[in-house]
This record gives structure tokens, sequence and C-alpha cells, in this order.
């Protein structure tokens, strides 16, 4: 408690109570927001601490005069959820502790009968507009029986004129229509000059009202007094301005095109001016969803703006319709052009401590990249990539090759084309389609890892993406009709010897190359009964060698395996506080029957579990395979990553505010991490380790637990995060059942190998793990 008026009664709370006949999520729902409603003078200021501890700060003194005004700012939010009839009642409760007079306040508050609608009509008062509404009114959301509340007729207004506008309505505007409800009881029109008998009739109407409220609803549109409301509009011209500068005043490019040179394409009726000759108008074209002399739609005019300015060759798009003669509409875009070429370098630095892949070195590394935002004058992206690095073994006691260890270096480059690709020309299901992009990349690398092994690649991938929206969720797809993946490795004597003493490293550094198709979805949407739950789904299918598998030539040089994954999370934010849970499962089986690459997925499309983004509590892809224990028997090596054919894992995470600190936004969270992963393809009665393997009935036991917390500093640009994680249960602990223990509490253990393995982890990320 801060800065409280001593001596006086001051507010210490104040808590809404809701009766009545309500259903758990409406009355959730009505309790949360009537709570906003308070009069800012019974409103005591808390400030939450460390996620679950509140301080109130300034406390206003209390004045009864306040209650009534509360009162009045609860009626009229719930009038507008349709509760008419709502009665209220207060307590006020003073508790003294020292010089402290808490003043406890709560509202008793029976919301009484929901309004309902009786009836819906339409009288548009123009034949065309009452034929479009009349055609979408099973899309209406004024529905016999429903809810009556404000929100949902405000709407259906902005429904019915989004409909017109989409129907060449371009004049029609929000105050050109309304709703009349009516709420007369026609049994009071009845005519009558018994006074007794008019009372008991206004009775029984106040009675009937109260018990099963109905009204009827009428939309009509306001008198007409410029016919451009009522006038159907239809799209000329179409002038396009690529070359916008900032500075140029558009009622004036539109009237002169001073300095412009002109293009005309009379087959789409379409013209563009230019300057330098920068673009062609092919992207402006293909990405303009209106055309010449169809009934003007407002949601694809909207569209085309949107796709205008996702492509990237313009840094802002804008567009002016002016009408001409009785009903066309011309419309002028004006494309800002954005940066043409840019280049970046960066430098990266990491430690590595695994014996095979890096050794105990330190690595140094720099990209140089340069990004070209119009290829060819049709707005195709394309980045250009060169990254070189070296290990280098600065504090190795064992330092038998020399200062550097390994040297990489890799070049890509990728093309993004603002359309699909595709020899379906006149395909009409493509225009519902949104942000259309094909992309095309190639990459080629080269490691040299020094006495243990030379990898070349090199990885070519053809693919297309775009986005739909449905409800209130975007779906982005993207299918790749063609990944090709060519390795060469060259196993030197350092690797060789390694392998001979650890078999399991065999299918880690096996040689095979990929030749596959796959799909994936992302579905983000908003809950449409909790603006402040979202939801994220991703699904992601990949097959490879499927057809070419079966020419002999390739059949024993590709790996030939499907892999399915798919992965949901939830968000949920409250006031001060947010709920966050995500599940992933997949898997991965390889059918081939080549004995050296028709064991598993190739190891760079396993799955890993551990690191700062998945199993916070083990090191990065230290955790697995399932309860097995053969890499902790295996005596001569500090070599732990696990690679796997299935992975499920969940994770639970309540995040809450700690601090500001110089106007950073510091953070906390308290997670749980479940999962693990396993191989699924059995080898028979000679099945080397059977624990590793996933099994239903073996999964009680093979499921790692974690728990932590972390804090996390929000730069705005971006958010650093550090958690510290314990292992709870892990499958390779022999004792306990794989559970930790309180009595005999552990830090670190040694396993069977004598190698030290931590029970706690660190980890350091950048954004948030999910």
């Amino acid at each position: 408690m801060r800065n409280y008026p001593a001596g006086q009664p001051f507010v210490y709370e104040s808590k809404v109570v809701l009766n009545g006949d309500l259903a758990k999520d409406e009355k959730n729902r009505l309790t949360t927001e009537l709570d906003n409603y308070w009069d800012d003078s019974l409103k005591a200021r808390k400030l939450q601490q460390f996620g679950f501890f509140y301080r109130i700060k300034n406390p206003p003194v209390f004045d009864t005069a306040n209650i009534a005004r509360s009162v009045n700012y609860m009626n009229a939010f719930l009038h507008s959820q349709g509760y008419y009839y709502a009665s209220f009642s207060d307590t006020v409760r003073i508790d003294t502790v020292k010089d402290q007079m808490r003043t406890n306040i709560t509202m008793y508050i029976d919301a009484g009968k929901n309004t309902t609608i009786d009836s819906v009509s339409a009288n548009l008062g123009d034949s065309t507009l009452q034929k479009i509404t009349d055609e979408n009114r099973k899309n209406t959301l004024l529905k016999k029986g429903a809810p009556y509340t404000k929100q949902t007729i405000s709407s259906e207004l902005d429904r019915l004129v989004g409909l017109y506008r989409q129907n060449g309505y371009y004049g029609f505007t929000r105050d050109d229509i309304y709703a009349l409800v009516d709420s007369t009881d026609i049994s009071l029109l009845t005519l009558t000059i018994d006074p007794f008998k008019q009372a008991q009739l206004i009775a029984d109407a106040a009675k009937r009202r109260k018990e099963n409220p109905a009204w009827d609803i009428s939309i009509l549109t306001r008198p007409v007094t410029d016919s451009s409301v009522v006038t159907q509009y239809h799209i000329g011209h179409l002038y396009y301005f690529p070359e916008t500068r900032l500075s140029d005043n558009t009622d004036s490019l539109i009237a002169h095109h001073e300095g412009m040179q002109r293009q005309d394409f009379s087959r789409s009726q379409a013209t563009m001016f230019y300057r330098k000759g920068s673009f062609r108008y092919r992207p402006m074209r293909e990405h303009s969803y209106i055309k010449n002399k169809e009934l003007f739609n407002e949601e694809l005019y909207l569209k085309s703006l949107s796709t205008l300015g996702q492509i990237g060759a313009w840094q802002q798009v804008d567009a002016i319709p002016r009408v001409r003669g009785k009903d066309s509409l011309d419309i002028y875009f004006f494309l800002t052009p954005a940066v043409k070429q840019s280049f970046t370098v960066d430098l990266e630095g990491s430690r590595n401590t695994s014996e095979v892949l890096f050794g105990n070195t330190w690595g140094v590394s720099t990209n140089f990249s340069y990004h070209n935002k119009n290829v060819w004058k049709q707005a195709i992206q394309s980045v250009t990539t060169l990254r070189t690095g070296v290990e280098l073994s600065i504090f190795s006691q064992n330092n038998t090759g020399g200062l550097a260890q390994s040297f990489l270096t890799s070049l890509s480059h990728t093309y993004v084309f603002p359309r699909l690709i595709q020899p379906f020309k006149n395909w009409r299901a493509l225009n519902q389609l949104e942000n259309k992009r094909t992309l095309v990349s190639i990459n080629g690398s080269y490691v040299n890892r020094k006495y243990f092994y030379e990898l070349r690649s090199l990885v070519f991938g053809w693919g297309y993406e775009w986005k739909t929206k449905r409800g209130m969720g975007d779906n982005i797809w993207l299918y790749k009709p063609l990944n090709l993946e060519l390795y060469g490795l060259d196993k030197l004597d350092s690797l060789k010897s390694l392998i001979a003493k650890n078999p399991f490293l065999t299918s880690s550094f096996n040689e095979g190359n990929v030749l596959s198709q796959s799909f994936s979805l992302i579905r983000t949407s908003i809950s449409p009964n909790n603006k402040n739950k979202t939801h994220y789904f991703r699904l992601g299918i990949e097959e490879a060698g499927g057809l070419f598998g079966l020419i002999p030539g390739l059949r024993d040089n590709i790996y030939r395996y499907i892999k399915a994954e798919a992965e949901y999370r939830q968000s949920i934010k409250f006031p001060h506080a947010e709920l966050a849970y995500r599940g992933f499962a997949g898997v991965g089986y390889n059918y081939g029957t080549d004995p050296v690459i028709g064991n598993t997925l190739p190891f760079f499309k396993q799955f890993t579990a551990g690191g700062p983004y998945s199993m916070r509590a083990w090191g990065l892809r230290q955790l697995g395979l399932g309860s097995s224990i053969r890499n902790d028997t295996i005596s001569t090596t500090t070599y732990r990553d696990r690679f796997g054919d299935m992975q499920l894992e969940a994770n639970f995470e309540y995040r809450f505010p700690l601090a500001t600190i110089a106007g950073f936004k510091v953070t906390s969270a308290l997670y749980t991490d479940i999962g693990n992963v396993w191989n699924v393809k059995s080898r028979g009665a000679t099945d080397p380790d059977p624990s590793s393997r996933f099994s239903f009935k073996n999964i009680g036991k093979d499921l790692a637990i974690g728990v932590g917390t972390g804090v996390r500093i929000d730069f705005s640009y971006v958010l650093l995060r550090l958690d510290f994680a314990y292992k709870v249960k892990d499958p390779a602990r022999l004792q306990n059942g794989g559970w930790m223990s309180i009595k005999n509490f552990e830090w670190t253990e040694n396993r069977q190998n004598g190698l030290k393995v931590d029970n706690y982890a660190f980890q350091f990320g950048i954004g948030l793990p999910f």
C-alpha cells in the first residue's frame, strides 16, 4: 500500500457480483466487462509485481455519491448488450487496519432476461439494393430469437454497407442506412375507455417485457438527396504512376503529368505514366483485381492496394477514385518505389563443444547479402547471400590439428516472383488468392572439418506461396513441387575411427540425396468470442523418392520417406498477464530398402529436442531417444546429439511483467516442457536399442518433463530471453523412475560411462519460444 489517505476511508477493493440465469461464458464475459465501468473514483489502482502480487498505489478517497454514477455507467453498458431490465444493489464494508480505513465495495447485479430479436425486415427504397439485400439474407447477423445488442446491429449495418459497395454503390456510406427498433407491445394499442382495464394492459405488457422481451428491427435508408448514393458505378480507366515521389502532388500528377512519358494498354483500358521506365506494366496488371467495365467492388479495390504494397518493390501505394460521366469510376494508382538495391554484412560468433561436428572450438562467420527488389523491371525480388566461416581451436589442450579446425563457405541465391508461374493461364480460381509468389532458390556449400570429413552440398527448390482469408483468420499455403538436395561426403580417418567406436553415428554420416515435394499450411486467427485469444496452427507434409525412387539407377542413391508434422499454439491475454501453450507432433518413416540409408530419415530431416526453443531443461539436441541409455554406456565420447524419426512435445507458459527499466519492459514466465524424440522403425529381433523406439505402452516412462523460469527484456525491435530450467523427469535417469528426488536433490549426476551431466540448463534465445 502506497500513498493512502491516513484516517480516511479509501477504496481498497471494488468488485461486481452478477446474478441471473446466464450461461457460464456469458456471465464471465459480462462480469469482466462490467468491472471496467466503475467510476474512476471507485477504482483501486493495482500494480502487478512478480506475476502474482499486487500493490495499491494512490487509492482514492471513498465517496458514496460515486456509486450512483457507477450504476449509470454499468446500466448503459448492459443496455448496449440487450439487458434492459437489470436491477442493482450494493454493499460497503470498511475494515480498519492501523491508520488505514479500507473500503470494500460490492455491486450486486441481476441482469434479468436478455432482449431477443423477434423479427427483422428491410425496406431499402431501391429495387437493386433490395434485391442485393434479399439475395444475401442468409448471411445476416440479425437472427430471429438471437440476443439483441447494439453492437450486433452496428455490425449488420456495416455488413450491408460493405455489401452494397461491393456491388457498385461507391457513393453509399454508413450515414445512408439505419435500423429502427420497435419495442412497442401491440396489445397497448387496443382502444378502451376503462381506466382500470388500461392500467391492467400496461401492467401485463410490462410483465411480458420483463419475462420474455423481444423487439422488432427494420433496416431502412434515409431520404436520398444525392443521386450518387443509389448509382451503381462501373470501373472506367486505370491509371498507374509507378515512379511517384513522396514529394509529388497527386492532384498535379492527375491534371498535368508534367515530365512524364505515357504508355497505353488498350486491351485492359489502362495507362502507365513514368519518368525513367523503371517498371514494366505486368506486375501492376497481375495484382490489380479490379477490371475495366466491371462493377466497382470496394473489397477488390482494397485488395489491389494491399497486394501491390506487399510485393516489396514499392514502399507506399495509394489510389484515388474519380467519378467520370454518369456512372464511371476511374482509378489512379500512385506507387512510390522502395530502394531498389541494398547490402548487409553480418558477423556472428559461437562456441561449440560437440566433439564430432566441430570439437571444442570458437567459431567466427560473416554473411554478405545483396537484395534487389526490382529485377528485370518486373518487381521480382532476388537475394544473394555469401557466407564464410572458420572454427578456431583456441583453448583446446590437445590441439593436434592446429589453430584452424574447420572451414565452411556457402553461396545461395533466391528469386521471389510476385505471381504463380504455372501453365493454367485462365484458371479463375487463382484470382481468389492473395500474395501469390513463386520461390526459386539454389544453394551450394562446402564444409571442411579437418581430419574428420569434407562435405559438399547443392540444394535447389521451386515452390509456390499464397494467402487466403477465412473468417477472422489468415491461411498461408506453401507448396514445393520440387526440392533437390545433393550431398557428397568424404569420410576421413578420424571420423572412421570415431564411428567404429560409436556405431550409432553411422546414420548421422551416411551418403544419400533427397528428391522431394512438400506442402504446408499455416493458419492464424482470433477467437470470435474472445478477442484476447489467438490461435496458430501449422501442418506440414513432405514426401521423398515416391516416384523417382522407382527408377533403378536412382533407387539406391536417394532417400525414400514420408514426413508429417503438426503444431498448435494458443495465447490468452489477461489485463496483466498471458497464458500460452503449444502442442507439437511429428513423425517420419523411411520406406527405402537400402541397408545404409533405408533405416531412418536423413539426419538433417530428423527431429531433435532440447535448446532454447524446445525442452529447455536439456542442451541443444541432447534429449532422447525415448528412455534409451545406450549413449550413456559408451565410454569414449562427449558426442551427445540425438536425432529421431518422431517427436511429441507440449509446452505451457504463464507470462507476467516484472518492471519497466529505462523504457524497456522486463517480463518473466513460469513454464513446463513435456516431450521426447524416438525412432519408429524396428530392426527386428537384433535391434540393438529397442528403448529408443516409440511404444504407446512405454510413453509414460519415455516422456521427459522440465520446469523453469526466465527473464525477458523487450527492446521493441528485439526480445532477449534468458531461461533457466530443471529436469523434473529424465528418462535417462536410472533411479526413482526418472523423477527428481526432493530428499536427495542433485544439480549434477554421473552416467554409466562416467560422463558428468547437468540436471539443469541455462538457455539464451531471441524472441519468445513459441
